[in-house]
């Protein structure tokens, strides 16, 4: 396995057994993935599609049933690579009398740093997430978005070289979402490599080079965002305001006065826009849209339901 990627699985495999007679349940299906040293990788699929157990597996929280798993050229169970490493799981625990403070001294003393050097390391830390106004009210305290802020600080507090992430953006209002996509972008100018997983697809569609869609523990689909769900317009939204009667083609989405919108196909626009202005009509908007990842994850979840196990 080469160095050049941070990330390098292959032949990942997780089988479950459970209930009395040890019924297995295949949780992951020879997974093959690369992730490239400083891009965005971005880790997406339904409940249940096997994300999280990959994550654990990265990490060495959970073992694998067979399969390789290397981070930085070196197995991921070597220490010295996990030293290289910040991760938030899904659903961060924290010891609750801890302040923030408290919470990324603890972390960064885990990582060896001490002394002065930790010390502005954590200050700076909590002012890039926002806390220093609260950074020293127990955790108790604290609401859900702020205990992701926390998390979040304390991936970063050994200034890793790889960061994973599961579900960052959970719990967290506008403007901390906002904030943590500027971190991530931040860390990626930086040259750090970020291994993202998230439900918010538009947040994935934004930051991430590069997109790995699993499905009942398949990859069903690696690359880039527009390389997956194509760039071809599928309809236009239009709105415009007529000035007398047109016949006009697509599905009428509203009509209010004299201003009338409606939905067209590409190979309708043309025709459309020449008939309302040849009655003195003015156009208003055109606006084409184009399939999101959420577009995409979403159709490839109802084909494999209906393609069945």
């Amino acid at each position: 396995m080469s160095e050049a990627h941070t990330i390098v699985v292959r032949g990942l495999r997780k089988v479950y057994r459970s209930g009395f007679f040890r019924i297995p349940f295949v949780g992951l299906d020879s997974l093959d993935l690369a992730v490239h040293p400083g891009e965005i990788f971005g880790f997406v699929g339904p409940n249940g599609a096997g994300k999280t157990t990959t994550i654990k597996i990265l990490v060495g929280l959970q073992n694998a049933t067979s399969g390789e798993v290397q981070l930085f050229g070196r197995p991921h169970t070597d220490m010295a690579a996990k030293r290289d490493l910040g991760f938030l799981p899904e659903r961060p625990y924290f010891y609750e009398h801890l302040s923030a403070r408290e919470l990324l001294t603890f972390y960064g003393q885990l990582f060896d740093l001490s002394g002065p050097a930790l010390a502005q390391r954590v200050e700076a830390l909590l002012e890039r997430v926002d806390l220093t106004p609260f950074a020293d009210a127990p955790l108790r305290t604290y609401s859900k978005g702020m205990l992701q802020r926390a998390g979040i600080a304390q991936a970063l507090v050994n200034t890793p070289r790889l960061l994973i992430l599961d579900e960052p953006m959970s719990g967290l209002d506008p403007l901390g979402r906002m904030l943590v996509k500027d971190i991530l972008l931040e860390e990626k100018a930086k040259g750090t490599t970020v291994f993202l997983s998230s439900h918010v697809l538009g947040d994935v569609e934004l930051l991430a080079d590069r997109v790995g869609l699993l499905i009942q523990g398949r990859l069903q689909g690696c690359g880039r965002v527009e390389e997956l769900v194509g760039a071809s317009i599928h309809h236009v939204d239009c709105a415009f305001r007529l000035a007398g009667p047109v016949e006009l083609p697509g599905t009428e989405i509203s009509r209010e006065g004299g201003l009338i919108q409606v939905r067209l196909s590409p190979e309708q626009v043309d025709e459309t826009l020449d008939r309302v202005r040849a009655s003195g009509g003015k156009v208003i908007q055109v606006l084409p849209a184009r399939s999101t990842l959420e577009d995409l994850v979403a159709q490839e979840v109802l084909r494999s339901r209906e393609a069945g196990p």
